[in-house]
């Protein structure tokens, strides 16, 4: 079975018909969706800022990491459930979306991002934490984590305008290629 087939079929199963042809339900979590990301995003730019050593100087990034992180988490568990059920409502045009496609490459990047910020950076924290300029490791992945998760929003947003779904063709190959359209003559 292909993925297209996969997310057809998942699109015709009674919870995302009800979720897709709901008057208020997705909307809700579209609206859930949002403000989860607002509250994910601007702790995860304010910590980011305080990495480049642009803001709040003074303020350890040890106590700044130990207050944020788990609001940050909070809004991205919920960010990121919401997300999954307004792709769970809509999987096939999801899927065929450049935009989203664009947006889940940026989303894995900013989890490796992450995941090597935490696991090789942050354990050395004790020996730069009162720094007002972080060690250069620390900015990049400060600066990396404000690059791909702008990217991430503004891809987000692009999904609602996808100029090249599969019903308008002709398509050039290349935009059929990598949204997985088949164009019927």
């Amino acid at each position: 079975m292909s993925l297209l087939a996969f997310f057809e079929q998942l699109a015709e199963s009674p919870w995302s018909v009800s979720i897709h042809e709901s008057e208020i339900a997705y909307s809700l979590i579209e609206s859930i969706h949002v403000w989860s990301m607002c509250l994910f995003f601007g702790l995860t730019v304010i910590f980011d800022l305080r990495l480049l050593g642009w803001t709040m100087r003074k303020v350890p990034v040890s106590d700044f990491a130990r207050r944020l992180l788990p609001w940050t988490i909070a809004g991205f568990v919920i960010m990121a459930i919401s997300g999954v059920l307004l792709f769970y409502a809509i999987p096939v045009r999801s899927y065929q979306n450049i935009f989203f496609r664009f947006k889940m490459i940026l989303l894995l990047l900013a989890g490796l991002n992450v995941w090597i910020f935490h696991s090789r950076v942050y354990p050395e924290v004790a020996t730069w934490d009162v720094d007002k300029a972080p060690p250069k490791p620390a900015r990049i992945a400060g600066a990396l984590s404000l690059a791909l998760w702008i990217g991430v929003v503004a891809s987000g947003r692009m999904i609602a305008y996808n100029w090249f779904d599969c019903d308008r063709q002709p398509q050039p190959d290349i935009i059929n290629f990598l949204t997985s359209c088949v164009p019927t003559e």
